[in-house]
């Protein structure tokens, strides 16, 4: 038997933070990084908040790969205020690190779960519908997937008009990051109907809008339907689970300090090929090469149109096939070993659709170099 779950409510297009003026908010503490006070991008959120009279703190000291510490700072910051609302507004490691405080402070306190709101600034994590929180350890060198369903948001609120500035490279990680979850969902094992009609619509948004945001930020039309896309496919994965490449990513970008969707979209076309040993996976791969207007005589023909289809997206929007930087080569070359251990022991890579074996990984990640 098979499960589909929804649980946030989603309020999307223009104007969608308005619906933050109609709840019952007394007290809210607020989750960003410091850029969003500097540049006063916090005031969409806070001056609603002055006009309900309702109280209001910040915490604003998000960092990029939240950390362990970070959540726990977060934690003892809102164990004083008590509050009745976590807003968490920003990229996914804001809403990341929002939805940890939220979790660890109801557990840890006894209280009760303070109402979570995400209000997504990127178009990529899906974090506003997943019960997934990435947390880094630095002294590990390790990312860690904290999984919970009492985690997942009450409310998202998805308005483009608060993607419009994202810079174009960022624009091109956070959209492959958004189509590697709609490729992984769809070939899991786990995947369903509902999953699968989830992860085709963001897969086809993406192939379709990434590249008109990239070259023009100001595109509303392609902010809105990024920002839809982005949240499909994390409904698609949060049901459907993900896979090796997000398990690779994940190792790959604690050790190099890369972008996650930029250790995605390098690994995302390897894992593929890959994956396509597997007959099930094969399949589905046609149905998304078909999907995105590729010769598909075969399979194995489908399989090689889809990657080529992939690795051209990336060739649009300013991404290289492999790692760019001579101290990233060199220190991946060092620590494929230990890659290659974090990778297959990352939770992700359970929900794979074809096992592997460490030295089937570092083959793949040697392909980067």
């Amino acid at each position: 038997m098979n499960q589909f779950k929804l649980h946030t409510n989603v309020y999307l297009g223009q104007n969608a933070l308005e619906r933050l003026k109609e709840l019952p908010i007394q007290k809210a503490c607020v989750v960003c990084d410091p850029f969003l006070v500097q540049n006063g991008g916090v005031k969409r959120v806070t001056d609603p908040l002055d006009e309900m009279g309702a109280q209001w703190e910040l915490f604003d000291q998000v960092i990029p790969n939240p950390t362990v510490e970070l959540v726990s700072a977060g934690v003892a910051h809102i164990l004083e205020f008590r509050p009745d609302t976590v807003i968490a507004l920003g990229g996914g490691s804001a809403i990341d690190t929002g939805k940890a405080i939220s979790f660890i402070y109801t557990k840890s306190s006894g209280a009760a779960k303070p109402r979570c709101i995400a209000i997504p600034t990127t178009s990529g994590t899906g974090s506003e519908v997943t019960s997934f929180s990435v947390l880094s350890d630095p002294e590990a060198g390790a990312k860690y997937p904290l999984v919970d369903n009492a985690m997942l948001p009450e409310i998202a609120m998805l308005d483009p008009a608060l993607t419009i500035t994202v810079p174009p490279h960022v624009t091109a990680d956070t959209g492959m990051d958004v189509l590697t979850h709609a490729v992984e969902a769809y070939v899991s094992p786990a995947a369903t109907d509902f999953t699968d009609a989830l992860a085709e619509k963001a897969f086809a948004l993406v192939l379709e809008y990434l590249p008109r945001a990239f070259r023009d930020g100001q595109d509303c039309e392609a902010r809105e339907k990024l920002h839809s896309a982005s949240c499909m496919a994390g409904m698609a994965f949060n049901n459907a689970t993900l896979g090796l490449c997000h398990g690779m990513a994940h190792a790959m970008g604690e050790l190099l300090h890369l972008p996650h969707g930029r250790s995605n979209a390098l690994l995302l076309p390897h894992v593929i090929a890959f994956n396509s040993a597997d007959d099930s996976a094969k399949a589905k791969y046609a149905k998304l090469a078909r999907l995105a207007g590729c010769c598909c005589h075969t399979e194995q023909v489908a399989v090689q149109g889809l990657v080529r289809r992939i690795t051209g997206l990336m060739n649009e929007v300013g991404i290289a096939h492999r790692l760019t930087r001579e101290e990233d080569r060199t220190r991946l070359t060092e620590e494929l070993d230990r890659a290659s251990k974090l990778a297959l022991e990352d939770r992700c890579t359970a929900g794979n659709c074809r096992s592997a074996v460490p030295e089937q990984i570092k083959e793949i990640y040697q392909k980067l170099l």
